[in-house]
């Protein structure tokens, strides 16, 4: 009976070790996951020069420049890699070195989750559809998030009601959205 105990020990363990294999190896994104890391680097990526990226020096550098003009969940990431000054860390190296030889941006955002796991979590807002939102129906979590993200945060301080928002962005529509301010006149 003893032999027996063993022998599915054994099994049971190699079982293991195979499960903890290829667990481990499939560390491949799932569909939607990284958004914002995909995003961010591809744009980022777009403002290279090829002379730029043989360079991890000035890679780095250019993304901490990059980084300056983003907002939100953007912003956020660079948070999280050190392209900002308030950063607590940096792992920028992770982003510069495999992009100097021409790695695709998937595989250094997979290389960036394993590192920190919350650069894979930051996820985009569901955008809403100005042109047709009913503006009275939102929360006004919702409608400071669209003053946010135009940078307009500060437009609405003494914002106290509801109503005081959507004036503000009734305002500002025609600036930061003007064909959703079209087809809102057009109805």
């Amino acid at each position: 009976m003893l032999p027996t105990v063993k022998v599915g020990m054994v099994q049971a363990l190699s079982l293991f070790v195979i499960y903890s294999i290829f667990t481990t190896a499939r560390a491949a994104l799932k569909e939607g996951e990284c958004e914002v890391c995909i995003k961010v680097l591809n744009k980022f990526k777009e403002t290279l020069s090829d002379q730029d990226v043989k360079s991890t020096d000035t890679i780095e550098t250019k993304f901490k420049k990059f980084c300056k003009n983003l907002r939100l969940k953007e912003e956020r990431f660079c948070y999280y890699v050190g392209g900002l000054e308030t950063s607590a860390t940096t792992i920028i190296q992770a982003i510069s070195k495999p992009m100097s030889y021409f790695k695709p941006n998937e595989k250094i955002c997979e290389e960036l989750k394993k590192k920190d796991s919350q650069i894979c979590e930051l996820k985009y807002d569901k955008q809403i559809d100005l042109a047709k939102a009913d503006f009275k129906k939102l929360k006004v979590k919702d409608l400071k998030k669209i003053l946010e993200g135009w940078g307009e945060s500060s437009a609405c301080k003494g914002c106290a009601e509801k109503s005081d928002f959507v004036r503000v962005i009734k305002e500002l529509m025609p600036k930061y959205a003007p064909e959703a301010a079209k087809q809102r006149e057009e109805l």
